[in-house]
């Protein structure tokens, strides 16, 4: 292959800068509301949605030697727009030429869904938690395995490009694709739109759970027994106040009667107590 089949090297601002232009001129003339994929650095993804998507796709081998070319694109902001609704990535990227790309995901099978969601059943109350993929390892783990998790693969994912390239995952079409984890870094609630498939069902699995019978019966749950109930919900939970001791009024007792005497009583009392001896002497002197 001579020289001449390879086109000139263009520096990263240059793609930059035309990239930009291309995406000025598309708005201005079309009045489409672009939606371009710009990173703040080098890294594609940061959160764990993000990162899990990269991930997913570098875990391919049907993918591996197209995709680094992929990453230099979306780093370039040759990503102009980037579309994501119900089972469809549609995109332009900026290459030698506006190329148009049209990913299509095939939804969720019905049955790993509800398999999925009966592993998860009560293990996920919270959306924000999630969201964010604040969750067990052993949910983040069930969710990215390759076998019986969420993200698709290969098999599951039709591409296309307009460019001339005869391979499926060009580096236009890889572009787009990590495009799709920086996107979810902001909007993770678009991987379930994606797919198919309602996260709110998720939550709902786990609010029937704690609603059933035996939740209701009042029996305690031996596993929940012991543990640090603010941890599990993620609120502070104040401990109820202990229950004070009940004081007994005290009786007071009424003050005894007193005896009221009269001073002849009081007289009597007086003889009654003199003593034998001291009587025997008054009589003697009265006698003499």
């Amino acid at each position: 292959m001579s020289w001449h089949s390879f086109r000139p090297y263009v520096s990263v601002a240059a793609r930059r800068r035309k990239a930009e232009s291309a995406a000025k001129k598309m708005a201005s003339k079309s009045g489409r509301v672009l939606s371009p994929v710009h990173l703040s650095g080098r890294v594609i993804a940061i959160t764990f949605w993000g990162k899990a998507w990269c991930d997913n796709l570098e875990s391919y081998s049907d993918y591996a030697n197209r995709l680094p070319r992929g990453r230099t694109y979306v780093r370039n902001g040759s990503v102009i727009d980037l579309q994501i609704s119900t089972g469809q990535v549609r995109a332009l990227v900026q290459g030698s030429e506006l190329y148009k790309i049209a990913i299509d995901f095939r939804a969720l099978p019905p049955k790993p869904w509800e398999a999925f969601k009966n592993r998860c059943s009560g293990k996920i109350t919270n959306l924000l938690d999630l969201l964010q993929g604040r969750l067990s390892k052993e949910i983040l783990a069930d969710m990215t395995s390759r076998d019986t998790g969420l993200f698709p693969g290969p098999k599951e994912i039709d591409l296309d490009c307009s460019c001339p390239d005869w391979a499926d995952m060009c580096k236009h079409v890889a572009a787009v694709l990590y495009g799709v984890g920086a996107r979810l870094d902001d909007k993770p609630d678009l991987f379930f739109t994606l797919r198919g498939v309602d996260m709110q069902e998720l939550i709902t699995a786990a609010s029937v759970t704690a609603t059933t019978p035996l939740a209701q019966s009042g029996a305690p749950d031996s596993a929940l027994a012991g543990e640090d109930l603010s941890q599990i919900f993620g609120v502070e939970i104040e401990a109820a106040p202990a229950a004070s001791p009940v004081k007994t009024p005290r009786v007071r007792k009424a003050p005894a009667a007193k005896s009221v005497k009269s001073s002849k009583a009081k007289k009597a009392v007086a003889k009654a107590s003199t003593s034998p001896a001291r009587a025997a002497r008054a009589s003697k002197t009265r006698s003499v």
